[in-house]
């Protein structure tokens, strides 16, 4: 009996989108760490990913058309929106403590206009059989490639990663994966949605170069044509175990005390919700963005978590009303390209520390409340 053919993903290219314009040198946002150990190179692995779906073209010879030039403008159109979205373009580093040697408890994000990875990937299947597929959750991680953040020389290392994947039907989908410390969920959200208004713009206005379509097409021709760069397993891209991410909105807290109280109270009721799919963690982090204006990242120590016996939560968590929230609720399903809306939308928080819970917690944008995620091992 003939084995059953395995769906690979092929890497056709990788590339780097920079601004168009040069961000003003020295630069840099901070990522502020209070008290507790120094990040650990796990820490610098937790991130949010995002994929958007979109279906093909109406006939063969459109969708020819557009998927020779669907490359080129995804580029030139990225480059453009991180102009005003330099953070987007930055690495990760340490800053230097009061000597000459880095401090290993100092991280910052240095505006340094290095670009976002560009993948261009395509799958040995269809959209519709994909998105069909029991296991897609585990499956996405091969439309948003990662590449971890080495601890030791963090500043080589990209940070935010896209990536443009044509299926076999014409259908395609956009990845998005970004380090939690270089910019939260809402963050990334907000980026997406500027760069797909940028590449609207561009395409009314035909503000492209035709030399920059025929230097990008080869990596959408006919599989024989394409030199790819690697081709692996789809299963293969899948993670082991992901963890669960269940979401809350909540008045803003006053201080960072009541934000770890608010924290707390939502990994209550997420393990609360999640029964027996969530464990309970030993210890959590919480990430905040900066409210001020420095732009930059908060990361609350690691704390050990004390899990309350009683039937109801201490008064310190118990105190904070919080509702139930969802991803569509962020706006990522009206991101429209080429013209329409995406048919499909997923995301995941991605947390490599399996012993940690971990919450994001974000201004929302009427400003008066919280968006939360609250992320436990399964």
């Amino acid at each position: 009996m003939a084995a059953t053919a395995t769906t690979l993903v092929h890497v056709e290219s990788k590339q780097t989108a920079v601004p168009t314009l040069v961000t003003g040198a020295g630069r840099t946002l901070p990522i502020t760490v209070p008290s507790g150990p120094p990040l650990t190179a796990a820490a610098l692995q937790r991130r949010f990913r995002a994929v958007l779906y979109y279906g093909g073209a109406g006939d063969a010879e459109q969708q020819q058309q557009v998927e020779e030039e669907r490359a080129a403008w995804v580029k030139e159109s990225l480059s453009a929106a991180l102009t005003d979205h330099p953070k987007m373009a930055g690495r990760l580093r340490r800053r230097r403590g009061g000597g000459d040697q880095d401090d290993e408890g100092l991280w910052e994000v240095k505006l340094n206009d290095n670009g976002v990875r560009l993948v261009l990937a395509s799958v040995d299947m269809s959209m519709t059989a994909f998105l069909e597929a029991k296991d897609l959750q585990s499956k996405e991680a091969a439309l948003a490639l990662w590449t971890d953040v080495d601890w030791q020389e963090p500043e080589f290392c990209a940070p935010f990663f896209m990536q443009l994947t044509r299926f076999q039907d014409g259908g395609y989908a956009i990845g998005a994966c970004c380090s939690l410390l270089l910019a939260d969920p809402l963050s990334l959200v907000d980026f997406l949605k500027a760069w797909a208004r940028t590449h609207a713009k561009m395409q009314a206005q035909m503000n492209h170069v035709a030399p920059a379509v025929i230097q990008y097409t080869r990596y959408f021709q006919s599989p024989g044509a394409a030199r790819r760069l690697k081709s692996v397993p789809l299963d293969s891209c899948s993670a082991a175990v992901a963890p669960t991410t269940v979401l809350f909105r909540a008045a803003a807290a006053a201080d960072a005390q009541d934000r770890h109280a608010l924290a707390a109270a939502c990994l209550d009721q997420a393990v609360e919700k999640l029964g027996s799919n969530a464990k309970k963690p030993p210890r959590f982090a919480v990430l905040a963005a900066d409210g001020g204006s420095s732009g930059g990242m908060t990361v609350a120590r690691t704390c050990d978590y004390v899990w309350d016996g009683e039937t109801t939560a201490p008064p310190s968590r118990s105190r904070h009303a919080l509702r139930a929230a969802y991803w569509h609720e962020v706006g990522l399903g009206e991101i429209a390209l080429d013209g329409s809306e995406p048919v499909h939308v997923s995301c995941s928080v991605v947390s490599p520390c399996a012993d940690e819970g971990l919450v994001v917690v974000m201004p929302a944008a009427s400003g008066d409340d919280l968006f939360i995620s609250a992320t436990v091992p399964n």
